[in-house]
Parts: C-alpha cells; structure tokens; sequence
C-alpha cells in the first residue's frame, strides 16, 4: 500500500502549509535573479518562498489545474504580479512545456512538482475529495471537466472498478468493495461512499487509516489521469532545464514515488542492457545527476506541525550538460 496520507489525520484549518519546504529551496539551490516553474501551485506556499528567496529579480511561473488556486494566490501575491516576478496560468501540468513557451518561459533554473491535492481542496467540502464531511462525489481539480468520480462509482462496471481501486489504491479488498459499492448504488456524496466503503470490509477494526483512505485515492486519480500527467510531465520538465538546472518533486505515495524514482534512474543511467543481446548494450549520456540517494522526509517538528507531511517524499535530480 502507499503511504497516501489519511485525511482523517489532519486537523489543519484553512491555512496552507508547503511541505517539505526548506529541503526544498535547497534542494533547487535558489538564488537572486533564477527562475522557476511551481507545476503544482496548490496554496502557493512554495511559490511565495521562491519568489522570496529569488529577489530582488527573480520570477516564478505557477501552474495549477484548479483555478480555485490561481484565483487564491493571484490575490495573495498581487504584488509580485504587478511586478512582473510571477505568472500564472490555470492548467494541468501535463501542458507544462505549452505553458512555458506561451508565456516565454524557458529555459529555467527549477522545476517543482508538489503531487497529490492540496489542504485547500480537502477542506472545500463542495470539492468532493474528503470523506469527513458530507459533499458531492466529485474530485476534479478542474471543475470544467465533465467526468466526475460519481461517473466512476455509479456507471462503471464492477470489474473496471475493482481495477481502479486495486491498481490506484493498493486496495487488497477492492474486489469486495467494488461488488458492494454496484449492489447499493447510485452514491451522492463522499459521506455514503465512505460508509459504504467502511461497511464492504467490515468497519474500521482499530485502524488509524479510515477504510475509505484508499479507494478515495484510486477515484482521485483516475479521475484527474494524475499518473499519467506526472509520465508526461517529466521529460518536459527535463526539456525546460537549463544544464544545472534542477528538478525536485515531492510525493505521498508509493505509486508516483516509484514512477519518478525510476524515471530519475533511467535519466542518469550511462548504460542500458539491451535484452536481445547475449551480452551488452550500449552507451548514453545521462541527462540527470540524481542528488538524493534517499528521499528526503518530514522531520518529527514538521510532522507534528503537520501531520499531512508524514508521508511526503522529495527526490532531487540536476541536469547535466
């Protein structure tokens, strides 16, 4: 199973905290004057941090699918705005490098993934993400989008569902929660999905981790095709580097920790076997240097400050010439 944070677990407010936030400006080395690209600009916390560390003439392109975020932080940080150091523009990562060109933004000197959704979407009850108070069964970043996660639980058949929630949630029970999620539906909201999902296996049994943590993950991220922006969004992301740039990305589960790790490796690999040869294969010049052998995690001041950040990981990787 991931290590997909339980929601239930965090008692924040509306206040956003960045995660991981000073291993992250170091990890991207930021100085005055360098420019950087927030791929997941959420709460804008990183943002801010960028743009305060990069002054006096340092500039940020935030991007993020949900324009609830660009609205919030184009009142926040009105200032850097009006003064040229910070772009915004609402869409998914995966249009990173179409982004970037159409605000001739490139080349940069960082690149920042922060994956997963954000306190402010989780708290947004109409948003449809968190199971802890009733809303609609939604889970798009992009509220334009016409298929929703309800399309998911009340149209698709018990066989594709069981597949999502294995597959996107880890979920050991999916084919139990997916045979009962098609004999009670239709569901409404996140409330009767939760219980019903609480009630295929059997409650809760002591867990700290609601029953619900991991099919609710599997619905986000099919619904918002999140895996498959992040494959996308890599090579782009390396594209947009200039030689030394650096790429940081910051995830809360196993599933798109493991797609960066194994990017990273195959970026900064010198050699590849080539299978259809009894021996060998060849040479290639690597495009990354990876800078964390090991991801680096929250402390025990972080965690307790912010429990949503227990889970989260960095990876850090430069660009070679």
């Amino acid at each position: 199973m991931g290590d997909y944070p339980d929601v239930a677990a965090d008692p924040t407010g509306a206040h956003h905290v960045p995660v991981l936030l000073d291993e992250v400006l170091r990890g991207l080395r930021v100085k005055a004057g360098m420019w950087f690209v927030d791929c997941t600009l959420g709460g804008g916390g990183h943002t801010a941090a960028l743009l305060a560390k990069s002054a006096p003439d340092g500039r940020v392109l935030g991007i993020d699918a949900d324009p609830a975020a660009i609205r919030r932080v184009s009142e926040s940080q009105a200032d850097a705005i009006a003064a040229g150091r910070l772009l915004l523009s609402a869409a998914p990562f995966g249009h990173l490098e179409k982004v970037a060109a159409d605000n001739g933004f490139s080349p940069v000197d960082g690149v920042l993934f922060d994956l997963g959704v954000s306190s402010f979407q989780l708290q947004t009850s109409e948003r449809g993400f968190s199971f802890l108070q009733a809303g609609p069964l939604d889970m798009r970043f992009d509220p334009a989008q016409t298929f929703s996660a309800a399309d998911v639980v009340n149209d698709w058949d018990e066989e594709a569902l069981a597949d999502v929630i294995y597959r996107y949630g880890e979920e050991q029970q999916s084919r139990r929660i997916a045979r009962y999620l098609v004999k009670h539906r239709p569901f409404a909201t996140t409330a009767q999905l939760a219980e019903a999902v609480e009630q295929a296996v059997g409650g809760r049994r002591g867990s700290r981790i609601h029953p619900a943590t991991r099919t609710f993950q599997a619905l986000r991220i099919v619904v918002n095709q999140e895996l498959q922006q992040l494959e996308e969004a890599l090579p782009q992301a390396l594209r947009l580097l200039k030689p030394g740039g650096r790429l940081a990305v910051i995830s809360f589960h196993s599933l798109e920790d493991r797609i960066v790790k194994q990017w990273m490796q195959n970026e900064a690999r010198s050699y590849v076997p080539d299978p259809t040869r009894l021996h060998g294969g060849f040479d290639r010049q690597p495009t990354l240097r990876i800078l964390t052998k090991k991801p680096a995690v929250a402390g025990e001041d972080e965690v307790s400050r912010n429990p949503r950040s227990r889970s989260a990981k960095l990876r850090v990787a430069e660009k070679l010439p």
